[in-house]
């Protein structure tokens, strides 16, 4: 069956408007402000019978694009005769995940009574039981200590939640009362893809459907190859630098060599720091979905679909810490070392396409996780805080300052929000001047904020990044600013001594957190800026004069 464009470009969009709106009904119906707020979930369309995509949702975060494919395929190796109706759970993250508070759900997709694709969802639960409040134990040396692990488990049965399962997870997790809301708002977005795919393929065929899919795989794979042929062949080698794993105060090192051949990439970590002690690890469907976002970073333009990854060859680094498998720790592979191993991608293609590429973004999600028992109502709560930081300047344009991860497109929960739901009091929040590495594109600009326990005590935890080394600038540019953490406990200052990880600090009434999170390093040689955008940026108060001199070069005029 041949389609003609126009119905080719109506399913295209179709299928994605499915997922759009199983978004959009996840994100109001949530309980977490992490989901409905900070926006940290993604759903899809996937395979019947292989679990590779078919389609995601416009708002989706770029790390799950991968790893939801791993996770579906998982499910459908266990999914004994499913039924309409059915959903699996699943959060193991050797299994196709990332960390343990990234919650999968999966559900067939029956039409007319035949299996033609499944439904998936991923939505960031903020607590998952572990060590810690929140799941980012920054010194657990094994998964234990970091909260319930799931393998694929049937929630629903034709329609029907299993109470026994739902007792398990609450019987481990804290808040738990708190959880059957999200469990609810994101069995109800698969409910919605189900009516909305349904009625497409109601409009236009199972036939015409299917064909359709195909050939989009097809048109992807075909897009991606043109863009690769148009690399020099080569090999190219990015470096990025994981501060420490949170337990062995020491740098983890990704070493990429990355080899362009006809239209295809082949990505070899091999030569990167072994598996480590503390959850740095990363599994290997992190470590590709992470390949696979860095390279639609660079080529946005082509669609998302599992034709968009047939040229991307990752060679599996076994012996690596991005090839965890289980005991290994993983709560910081997902927001973090993801982060770290797209750089490297960056890193390594800036040499062979300088025009298409930038300098490092801030490349961490400034994980802050806070959990206690709030005494004016009586009720434990975790509030789970992320935050922006700059992006890398380009050939044309400075860095966006504030801006959302490299691994997503979650933003920090509306400050109102938190106050309103949990003890703390926002005493500062804004752009963390000068941290943009300088360049002839700088870096945009991190932010930095101060928090104030109103009430009570709490425990504070960080799984953040780039505090040692601040993000590459690029092609002479000066790399970005670094991540900083003070925790000022009984009017004294608490630097934690890895820099940007701790856990389980204890906090009172009046004790503050202040962090500043990374600018995005510079593109070119700082001493080619345009005097008159040195000039903008002093009037604005982003560099004092003496910095500008220093940077810059720039003497004010006599």
């Amino acid at each position: 069956m041949t389609l003609d464009p126009v119905t080719l470009a109506v399913i295209q969009n179709g299928l994605v408007q499915v997922c759009n709106e199983m978004d959009l009904a996840f994100v109001r119906a949530a309980f977490s402000p992490v989901i409905s707020e900070a926006l940290d979930r993604s759903d899809g369309i996937y395979h019947r019978s292989t679990g590779a995509l078919i389609a995601q949702g416009d708002l989706g975060l770029p790390v799950f694009v991968g790893t939801m494919q791993f996770s579906t395929e998982a499910v459908i190796r266990v999914a004994k005769n499913p039924r309409p109706g059915d959903i699996w759970i699943v959060n193991d993250p050797y299994l196709g995940g990332t960390h343990l508070m990234d919650v999968k759900f999966v559900k067939p997709f029956f039409y007319r009574g035949r299996l033609f694709a499944w439904l998936a969802n991923t939505g960031h639960w903020p607590d998952m039981g572990g060590a810690v409040p929140g799941g980012f134990s920054a010194n657990a040396t094994e998964v234990e200590q970091e909260g319930l692990r799931l393998p694929p488990v049937r929630l629903y049965k034709e329609g029907a939640l299993d109470p026994e399962i739902v007792a398990i997870i609450q019987s481990n997790i804290r808040i738990a009362d708190q959880r059957i809301g999200d469990i609810k708002a994101q069995a109800a977005a698969l409910g919605i893809g189900e009516r909305r795919l349904t009625a497409l393929l109601d409009r236009y065929g199972e036939d015409v459907v299917e064909t359709a899919i195909e050939e989009l795989e097809r048109r992807a794979e075909q897009q991606m190859r043109a863009k690769i042929a148009a690399i020099p062949d080569g090999v190219y080698r990015g470096r990025s630098i994981v501060d420490s794993d949170g337990v062995e105060d020491r740098p983890l090192e990704i070493d990429l060599t990355l080899t362009k051949k006809g239209e295809e990439l082949f990505f070899d970590f091999s030569k990167s720091s072994p598996p480590c002690r503390g959850p740095m690890n990363s599994v290997i469907a992190t470590t590709k979905s992470s390949v696979y976002l860095a390279v639609k970073h660079v080529f946005p333009e082509v669609p998302i679909n599992a034709g968009t990854f047939k040229p991307l060859h990752v060679l599996e680094p076994e012996g690596t810490f991005l090839y965890a498998k289980y005991p290994r720790p993983v709560s910081g592979c997902a927001a973090e070392v993801s982060q770290r191993i797209a750089e490297a991608v960056f890193a390594a293609l800036t040499e062979a396409i300088p025009d298409l590429l930038f300098a490092a973004p801030a490349g961490t999600s400034g994980n802050f996780a806070l959990g206690g028992r709030d005494p004016a109502t009586g009720r434990d709560y975790v509030m789970y805080l992320i935050s922006g930081g700059g992006y890398g300047g380009s050939r044309e344009l400075d860095g966006i300052s504030n801006g959302c991860s490299t691994i997503g497109i979650s933003k920090t929960t509306p400050l109102e929000v938190i106050e309103q739901r949990y003890p703390v009091l926002f005493e500062e929040y804004a752009l963390a001047e000068g941290t943009g590495g300088a360049g002839r594109r700088r870096g945009g600009f991190g932010v930095r904020y101060t928090v104030r326990l109103r009430r009570g005590e709490a425990r504070a935890s960080f799984v953040m990044d780039h505090g040692r080394v601040g993000p590459q600038g690029v092609l002479g540019g000066r790399d970005g600013g670094t991540n900083k953490v003070v925790v000022r406990v009984n009017g004294a200052d608490y630097v934690p001594p890895h820099l940007s990880k701790d856990q389980g600090i204890l906090i009172r009434e009046g004790d503050r957190v202040t962090v500043s999170t990374p600018g995005g390093g510079g593109y070119g040689d700082p001493m080619t800026r345009e005097r008159g955008l040195v000039e903008r940026d002093l009037a604005r108060g982003y560099y004092t004069e003496e910095e500008a001199r220093r940077l810059f070069g720039y003497a004010r005029a006599q």
